[in-house]
């Protein structure tokens, strides 16, 4: 079949050599199949990210009928508006890029720089720059590189990544939960915990993709854009931004493959990479394959499976290193695992006289085969150690150099932090873990004042008043999983 134009520049394409996508069905999660969770769509308004334009609305719209058609004409929604957007939603003080130009200076004639801007992205004028390479420490103690994109190439991939979203959100699966409009890494948390507590998991594969943003393969990137997106306006931005290399030591380096960490388009262009190598794949094969039940959850380019059957986990291993071997990737052999785990884990394993069933860490936490008071299985979750380590010693660090500041200004700092630690991990079951993190950041605290003078009168008496009156209590600020999973995918909640 010939490709032939619709209107507002569609394309109905034959069928493309290098397809990879699969019959849409029930996704890989464990979740019923009934419910609004199981097939990745949307509300209405939601799927191009909170505050989306009615202009994109037909995009979305035609997506979602049609998962074939093509988009040919997609850049005339990457207006003055969106751009505006664009530079508005970006963090005043995030870091500059090679060209060192900030946000605060940009502003100061925003509306002229945006119209500039605007004008070179639509002539073909508009250039990427490259990203100036930096290294942030990880929590195991190695360094995670990144790359830091100038203010303009910020703001033109927010924009580009706004009109994508469009589209892509129609074509997610529902297992599919990392930096995603409406998704949050809680939302990838409750749908394991729920998926393992009500499905029949026996065993959970722990997976790691090896450095995955660095060994995106551009020309594989390039087909799987190409079943949905015909403009070739958008893929040459797309395709500048991969090729403009990175800026480490005052030396530029070509990138040959990969997606620098930190650009604002690397999320939407990893998941639509894994989208086609890993997320339709995993649905085909559970539904040819497994002889049991099977559960998926991916966040970006970690994800965790659980499996009734040990041969059903087996051969899904050994499947997929296939699989990822003809796309340029491998699973991590540190970080990839097989262990027994779920609600019988513990009785069989007693049985066989083995020690109790190994653990597992996702998205911060450390998943334990736990038990209620009532002996019911409990999938208990608790803060990663190391994670809560780093942590602590980073507040330690910054409390020594805020020491001599006055102590409200300290105080506030430091209730921003205890804060925000409380809002990601105290979920059920994680009190004595928060509670420990509460209790440390004041102990840290207190030796830092206590360092502004050699005679100082700080008792842990006073020092409790401080802690009182600045840091928030603790307490669990997260329901039961089982409860946010079941209010959002039965359509109660304006989250997929």
């Amino acid at each position: 079949m010939n490709e032939h134009e619709k209107s507002d520049g569609l394309v109905v394409p034959a069928k493309l050599p290098n397809k990879t996508g699969v019959p849409v069905a029930e996704a890989v999660e464990g979740s019923s199949p009934a419910e609004g969770n199981t097939d990745g769509r949307t509300r209405p308004g939601l799927s191009a990210g909170q505050g989306v334009t009615s202009g994109l609305d037909r995009v979305r719209l035609v997506a979602r009928r049609d998962k074939d058609i093509r988009f040919t004409a997609l850049l005339h929604h990457v207006d003055l508006d969106r751009l505006w957007a664009a530079f508005a939603a970006i963090n005043p003080k995030a870091t500059s890029g090679v060209d060192k130009v900030t946000w605060e200076t940009y502003g100061q004639d925003l509306r002229t720089n945006l119209e500039n801007l605007l004008s070179r992205v639509h002539s073909g004028a508009y250039r990427a720059s490259p990203s100036r390479r930096v290294y942030i420490p990880k929590a195991d103690g190695r360094l995670r590189p990144l790359g830091i994109a100038t203010l303009e190439d910020k703001i033109v991939q927010r924009a580009v990544v706004e009109v994508l979203n469009a589209i892509y959100e129609e074509d997610f699966l529902g297992f599919s939960y990392g930096f995603r409009p409406g998704r949050s890494p809680h939302d990838a948390l409750d749908a394991l915990s729920v998926g393992i507590s009500r499905k029949k998991v026996n065993y959970v594969l722990d997976a790691d993709i090896s450095d995955f943003f660095s060994k995106l393969d551009h020309s594989w990137l390039e087909k799987f854009l190409g079943h949905r997106i015909a403009d070739k306006r958008v893929l040459r931005l797309i395709r500048k931004w991969l090729n403009a290399g990175v800026i480490e030591d005052g030396n530029w380096k070509e990138t040959i493959e990969g997606s620098p960490q930190g650009a604002s388009v690397s999320p939407l262009l990893a998941n639509v990479y894994l989208h086609y190598v890993f997320d339709q794949w995993a649905r085909q094969w559970r539904h040819r394959h497994a002889r049991g039940d099977m559960v998926v959850v991916r966040f970006a380019d970690d994800f965790v499976a659980g499996f009734q059957h040990l041969g059903d986990a087996k051969q899904f291993l050994k499947d997929l290193r296939e699989r990822f071997a003809k796309f340029n990737l491998e699973l991590h052999p540190g970080k990839t695992r097989l262990i027994e785990f779920g609600r019988f884990a513990a009785q069989h394993r007693s049985e066989r006289g083995l020690p109790k069933p190994e653990t597992f860490g996702f998205l911060g936490f450390t998943h334990i085969c736990g038990k209620t008071r009532d002996g019911r299985f409990w999938l208990r979750r608790i803060t990663i150690r190391s994670r809560m380590r780093a942590k602590l010693k980073r507040v330690k660090t910054e409390l020594r150099r805020r020491r001599h500041l006055p102590v409200p200004e300290q105080g506030r700092w430091l209730a921003s932090v205890v804060r925000g630690h409380l809002a990601y991990y105290a979920v059920p079951g994680n009190i004595d873990a928060v509670g420990t993190f509460h209790r440390q950041a004041g102990r840290y605290w207190l030796r830092a004042l206590r360092c502004r003078s050699q005679r100082h009168r700080l008792t842990w008496q006073r020092m409790s008043r401080l802690i009182d009156r600045w840091l928030p209590p603790v307490r669990i600020v997260h329901p039961q999983p089982s409860v946010r999973f079941d209010a959002r995918t039965r359509g109660r909640s304006p989250m997929r």
